[in-house]
């Protein structure tokens, strides 16, 4: 740990002592937000999109270990099915919106199309221009309907990615995140960046703006991103009466303990 805050300390990143305090704070006021949620029935939708190993799935992370996963849903859709593609586009993100009390976040969404399916020739020119079009005029929709959009890219640099890249060649619990697109998107940072440009220029609308984050340094990614959730979101502290736990009944007492003899424990291998 000492090596690493040196390196982070060197490179200007910051440090994970620092970072580890500045996030406990934020996932306290998380709660609170969480809360509040409930509370007033709000409706939110997170979307986040950005590069391969821009480190959505870390913020996700963040952003959600403290919560409950039943106010806070990640929605990561895989590949559409048969079925699934006859259906109007839209409609399998519909089926994932929040009912009340509820924060859905997706961990890539609708602006695949703007995205994956464009560089890589899934879908072609004219049926992209035209979900760009429609895409602002939905969003309306979606706000007016008293929806709470919240749309975020992360950004990171092209040697950082490559970096991060390079790391999950090697490394078992990384390489799962190396798909076969993964590797092909890696060739075509410029088709990506065109991607990005011409769906940021027709989608960032008054009404659901694109928010970009740099995330180079992880770390200040994900505090940085989850400040911005928490300041989009008003939301006040919601009082809660002081929790006291009973005295246990001694009532029927017995040794529940030496029932469980001879039944079947994992072995203890650690």
């Amino acid at each position: 740990m000492a090596k690493r805050d040196k390196r982070d300390e060197e490179s200007g990143r910051m440090k994970g002592k620092l970072y580890e305090k500045e996030l406990h704070k934020l996932q306290v006021e998380l709660c609170h937000l969480q809360d509040w949620v409930k509370t007033k029935g709000l409706r939110v939708i997170i979307v986040f999109e950005g590069r391969d190993a821009a480190g959505k799935g870390g913020t996700i992370k963040a952003l959600t270990e403290r919560v409950s996963p039943r106010v806070f849903r990640v929605v990561a859709l895989p590949a559409p099915s048969d079925r699934e593609k006859t259906q109007l586009f839209f409609q399998r993100y519909f089926e994932r919106f929040p009912a009340g009390g509820e924060i859905v976040i997706f961990d890539r969404s609708w602006y695949n199309r703007a995205g994956v399916e464009r560089v890589m020739g899934f879908v072609d020119e004219q049926q992209c221009d035209r979900f760009l079009k429609l895409c602002p005029e939905l969003e309306k929709h979606i706000v007016d309907a008293g929806i709470i959009l919240i749309k975020i890219w992360l950004e990171v640099g092209m040697k950082e990615q490559e970096t991060r890249f390079g790391a999950r060649v090697d490394d078992p619990l990384r390489q799962w995140k190396l798909s076969p697109m993964d590797v092909e998107s890696y060739s075509r940072w410029y088709d990506y960046s065109r991607a990005r440009d011409k769906m940021l220029k027709a989608t960032d609308s008054k009404h659901a703006p694109w928010y970009i984050v740099r995330t180079d340094d992880k770390r200040r990614g994900r505090l940085n991103c989850i400040s911005h959730i928490l300041n989009a979101i008003p939301y006040k502290k919601v009082r809660r009466p002081k929790v006291k736990l009973p005295s246990r009944s001694s009532k029927g007492a017995y040794d529940d303990q030496a029932s469980l003899k001879g039944r079947q424990f994992v072995k203890e291998v650690h």
